[in-house]
């Protein structure tokens, strides 16, 4: 006789207030919670909300949370848990709720047209560019991401003190560092690193990493350092002053892009040089 599990999962709508419901399932070897919750809405609720695409760890849209941890459904196998114990499915809680577990996550996606994109340098004489190994491989774990969202999911500043509009959180803190760490790259996006996307609000507690399905070490490897540079640029003296005297070369400024509707005055311009006088 094939053995049984007992799904607890959040049911309700961005409208109206929810409440847990339980099904019994029957279990079989491999099994994962995302086909637990296929058979339930093959079975039992065709209503049941849930998104996912690929069941494969590798489109991070089946993001949820089970037992209060961040997880992807389609990665968790149902023999993580005891026999007997009760699964309990929820919708991560740092989105608004649409329906059952399936939340808004269009946010991440504003966030994300906020940061330039890179911007290499130009070519050298032979048509190529050329950069280090040690480059290449310090930033090559950033470029995993599958757009989960977990790490966005568990971040305290995020999930707890709702700064959404202040915090770009870990997910975009990396992406930030695999630009900024780039030897190609000629954007300078640290005045808005500190400003606009706000990393001072992140206190390095690693939660973020301990949730990664792709085990991307994001705070020792990405914020961490990200933090040091702008430590450097903004809040070193020293570094500051030698700076001002040997007119170290910094990556171009860009703009941060506004989302519509944003009453958030756009950076002035540059004002144009005067000709000089010619000479007589």
């Amino acid at each position: 006789m094939a053995d049984k599990a007992t799904l607890r999962v959040w049911r309700g709508t961005k409208d109206k207030p929810g409440e847990f419901q339980e099904f019994e399932v029957e279990t079989y070897p491999g099994m994962v919670v995302l086909d637990a919750i296929h058979d339930v809405q093959a079975t039992q609720d065709p209503n049941l909300a849930v998104r996912w695409n690929c069941k494969a760890g590798r489109c991070g849209s089946c993001s949820a949370e089970i037992n209060g941890r961040p997880r992807l459904l389609c990665m968790t196998r149902m023999s993580h848990f005891e026999p007997g114990e009760p699964i309990t499915v929820t919708p991560m809680k740092s989105f608004p709720l649409i329906r059952d577990l399936v939340t808004d996550i269009s946010h991440n996606y504003r966030m994300a047209k906020k940061i330039p994109p890179f911007k290499p340098r130009p070519r050298e004489a032979d048509g190529t560019w050329r950069m280090q190994q040690h480059d290449i491989d310090r930033i090559q774990e950033f470029r995993k991401c599958i757009e989960c969202f977990l790490c966005q999911d568990v971040c305290h500043v995020l999930r707890d003190h709702d700064k959404h509009e202040s915090f770009a959180g870990p997910r975009f803190m990396i992406q930030l560092a695999n630009l900024d760490m780039h030897p190609l790259d000629t954007v300078d996006r640290r005045p808005m690193i500190k400003d606009t996307f706000g990393i001072g609000y992140c206190n390095i507690t690693r939660c973020c990493t301990e949730v990664c399905p792709e085990n991307i070490t994001i705070t020792d490897n990405g914020i961490i350092p990200l933090k040091e540079r702008i430590a450097d640029d903004f809040y070193d003296p020293v570094k500051w002053l030698l700076r001002k005297v040997m007119g170290t070369k910094k990556k171009k400024s860009l703009p941060v892009v506004q989302e519509a509707g944003s009453k958030k005055s756009e950076a002035p311009k540059a004002k144009k040089k005067e000709p000089a006088d010619a000479e007589e």
